[in-house]
């Protein structure tokens, strides 16, 4: 249990959708395309404007929120369970028994999407590099937020889908990303590369640059938290999702996020598998390629879907990627949940487990050492494909429905049905390739 969970995690394989494969898929169109209809016909003008949606938090909320002992605690809570982490990775055994795999894989990785959901930017506020970087400014009495140059615009959050691919790389193909002295590696350069462009580049390059932070900040956009003229609001995740500033390289991090998850199942799929195993060519070129071939595929079909429109002299047809990107978001999510939900509810305990003791001799300095992991998901795999069925589908709709309103806002009169159509399209496609590839690993 403890070293095999870690290579095969995802979806645990087809056995765990009892469920027909085509009846969800062709039912999953249908509800892409019917929600799509309703939309053309009952939905004419835009309904989310960020800048004005949503109601005040309750004072009290606002007041917590805000408080400098607040913000503390959560800075500290990050901090400490970094250093726990860097214990177990610096002393620990390089088995896989040590917690550092499951800390870097499955709390921070897929963690980062319900906490996210839930209450938040979370990573924003509980990142350690921002803590170091703020107490170095403390010591240097220098601005965190002031650097000695200011951040590019045209690099955008180029920065953040290079970080990206980075980790999903190391996790998906790279050969002894299980192994401890890869994954030291690895954290040790993002902290080293977050904080000299904290140092250059103030903390507008964690909100732009910092590949977790930026991965955080827009699972957040669904969650019903916000922020309008610095007051804490609540609202509509698709308000919120109206939110999501345009910047050059957004649709590459959308392209990296929602790819390699797609390319996680396909790696498990019956099909590469008797490919990899049949080729002469080396299985980690393959793997490279494929995973680039995901990401890439991703990143070109959504920008032809959203680029294949009438537009008008004043919108540059190009810039149309980026501003529906959002709706990309909801997708992305959906994905993630019907990925790695076994595998963040059950590796994720284990990990609790483990961490207990971190240098494996014996300790028990959580108290949670002799816990043992719940299966109930697993033993309920009906209900477990359904919710899985249901994440990409509600992922898809919400998705539509997004793009829908932006759509209203930026295409002429005469475009902002027919223009829609390539993207609807591409989400067609995005659905029925992901569900398949859902049910074939």
């Amino acid at each position: 249990m403890n070293d095999g969970r870690y290579l095969a995690h995802g979806i645990g394989g087809a056995k765990d959708l009892p469920i027909s494969p085509e009846l969800a898929i062709a039912g999953a169109v249908a509800a892409l395309t019917v929600s799509f209809t309703v939309l053309a016909v009952a939905w004419r003008s835009p309904r989310y404007d960020a800048a004005t949606s949503g109601r005040p938090a309750p004072a009290y909320l606002q007041a917590l929120v805000d408080a400098p002992a607040f913000r503390v605690v959560l800075r500290v809570l990050g901090m400490t369970v970094f250093l726990y982490g860097a214990y177990a990775a610096v002393l620990g055994q390089d088995l896989l028994t040590n917690p550092v795999f499951g800390m870097f894989y499955v709390w921070w990785w897929v963690g980062l999407v319900p906490l996210s959901l839930l209450f938040g930017p979370v990573w924003k506020a509980i990142s350690p590099v921002r803590t170091i970087n703020l107490a170095f400014a403390k010591i240097s009495g220098s601005d965190p937020d002031q650097g000695v140059f200011t951040y590019p615009e045209r690099l955008g959050v180029w920065p953040a889908a290079i970080g990206l691919y980075a980790f999903v790389w190391m996790e998906l193909v790279y050969q002894f990303s299980t192994e401890l002295g890869p994954v030291r590696l690895w954290v040790a350069t993002y902290v080293a590369v977050m904080l000299l462009g904290g140092a250059l580049f103030g903390n507008t390059f964690y909100e732009r640059a910092d590949p977790f932070e930026v991965y955080s900040s827009l699972v957040a956009k669904l969650s019903p938290w916000g922020r309008r003229d610095g007051q804490l609001v609540v609202r509509s995740p698709l308000a919120n999702l109206d939110s999501v500033t345009v910047r050059p390289g957004l649709v590459a991090v959308m392209a990296v996020l929602f790819g390699s998850t797609a390319f996680d199942s396909f790696r498990e799929s019956p099909f590469w598998v008797r490919y990899i195993q049949s080729s002469e060519t080396s299985v980690s070129l393959l793997n490279n390629l494929a995973l680039l071939a995901f990401v890439v595929g991703v990143g070109v079909i959504f920008a032809v879907g959203t680029a294949a429109t009438g537009v008008g002299p004043e919108t540059p047809r190009w810039s149309l990627p980026d501003r529906f990107a959002h709706s990309v978001v909801p997708i992305i999510v959906g994905y993630m949940v019907a990925h790695y939900l076994t595998y963040l509810v059950e590796v994720g305990q284990l990990t609790l487990i483990q961490a207990s003791d971190p240098l494996g001799t014996g300790q028990d300095l959580l108290g949670t050492g002799d816990w043992s992991v719940n299966y109930w998901l697993s033993y309920h795999p009906t209900l477990l494909a359904n919710t899985k069925v249901l994440a990409v589908v509600l992922g898809h709709v919400v998705g539509v429905v997004a793009a829908h309103d932006r759509a209203i806002k930026l295409l002429p009169r005469r475009h902002q049905l027919t223009g829609q159509l390539p993207l609807l399209v591409a989400m067609v496609f995005f659905t029925a390739g992901g569900l398949y590839l859902l049910f074939a690993a």
